[in-house]
């Protein structure tokens, strides 16, 4: 009994740290959006200090093409796209995946918007999206909301309410279209 209850604990514990692992890293509304330039699944390169010199950018990350909540996840912004683009905001999905999986991803699901390769994980750990350090090579699902001024004005981290994300995104850009 008292083992059971040993081992009981032990994973409760861990479970607390994973949840606590979880937001470690993240930035923070406030912070200046690290810069990065990557290459689109269609092959073309992105600069973000370019792009927000004309428009504010939906930068969010996710785990892995092909999975269901990613799948759900970036179909909710897909859905979504042409109100997007009212609050002239860019977006894009950064994964760990190559072009090759990203180009069959947007096509099977029409994905409108550009997919960000980010093998070398660079872009992840700028923005404190790797979990556990990079020891596990999948996003945390964390979305962040660059003005054009290149700061972040919001930072959406659910890893199960994937709605929120897209909830949470439109919310910011309404407030700044009423200000």
């Amino acid at each position: 009994m008292r083992m059971w209850l040993a081992i009981g604990l032990a994973v409760l514990v861990l479970i607390a740290a994973l949840a606590a692992e979880e937001r470690s890293g993240l930035l923070s509304a406030g912070d200046r959006a690290p810069n990065f330039t990557a290459r689109l699944h269609d092959g073309t390169t992105v600069n973000l200090a370019d792009i927000l010199s004309r428009q504010a950018v939906v930068l969010f990350f996710y785990p892995k093409d092909f999975t269901s909540g990613c799948t759900k996840e970036v179909c909710a912004f897909r859905d979504r796209y042409d109100r997007l683009k009212t609050f002239n905001a860019a977006i894009f999905g950064v994964s760990g995946d190559d072009d090759l999986s990203h180009a069959s991803f947007a096509s099977r699901y029409r994905i409108p918007y550009p997919l960000i390769s980010d093998t070398d994980g660079s872009i992840r750990r700028a923005y404190g999206a790797l979990r556990l350090g990079g020891l596990v090579p999948f996003a945390k699902r964390v979305t962040y909301v660059i003005g054009r001024d290149g700061v972040i004005h919001l930072v959406s981290h659910h890893e199960i309410g994937i709605d929120e994300h897209v909830d949470e995104v439109f919310a910011v850009l309404e407030r700044w279209q009423d200000n």
